[in-house]
């Protein structure tokens, strides 16, 4: 298994589908956390957002023969995810999200820590108050560190619109931010 940790994702892909289809676990193993954090970060229930992923495992083996291995994988699957988030969206639209405390490792001071705790539970509410469209993008681009490009093949945008609503997105976040305190 150790080898094919080297390959790329779409190198693996290849081989997946015409030798062993059992490696995808290591597909698995590659983006499990990543694409949690991004359902969770979309849907804000870390149940929802762990079926979301399982789903999209499932969908994406199931469809892997039609993968194009010319394009970027992490974009195939993190659409997935959007779109399984998505319906999850319209399927329990009228439910309110609880959001869980944030926990920080603590090896320095406990000042800085709880400064820290404190920054990013009020970045979080003011992202929750942002539009989707806008909220979508922004955490793509810094909580999963996905290029513009990579953002428009998975949201199906153009790259200047993702340059747009990443640009808006933070001036509603500052306008958000500013009126909380």
């Amino acid at each position: 298994m150790i080898e094919y940790e080297e390959k790329t994702d779409e190198e693996l892909v290849e081989i997946i589908r015409s030798v062993d289809r059992e490696l995808f676990s290591v597909i698995i193993d590659r983006y499990e956390k990543k694409l949690f954090r991004y359902a969770f970060n979309l849907i804000k229930n870390e149940l929802k957002a762990s079926d979301i992923v399982q789903e999209a495992f499932i969908k994406s083996f199931i469809n892997l023969k039609g993968f194009d291995t010319k394009k970027k994988f992490s974009s195939w699957i993190y659409r997935i995810v959007h779109n399984e988030a998505m319906n999850s969206v319209k399927k329990y639209r009228k439910e309110v999200p609880i959001l869980d405390d944030m926990d920080f490792q603590s090896n320095e001071n406990i000042e800085k820590d709880f400064e820290k705790k404190e920054i990013s539970e009020e970045v979080v509410q003011c992202m929750d108050q942002l539009p989707l469209m806008y909220a979508e993008p922004l955490a793509l681009y810094y909580f999963e560190d996905k290029t513009y490009d990579e953002i428009s093949d998975i949201l199906h945008i153009p790259p200047g619109t993702v340059a747009i609503r990443i640009k808006r997105s933070k001036i509603i976040m500052k306008k958000i931010c500013q009126t909380k305190r």
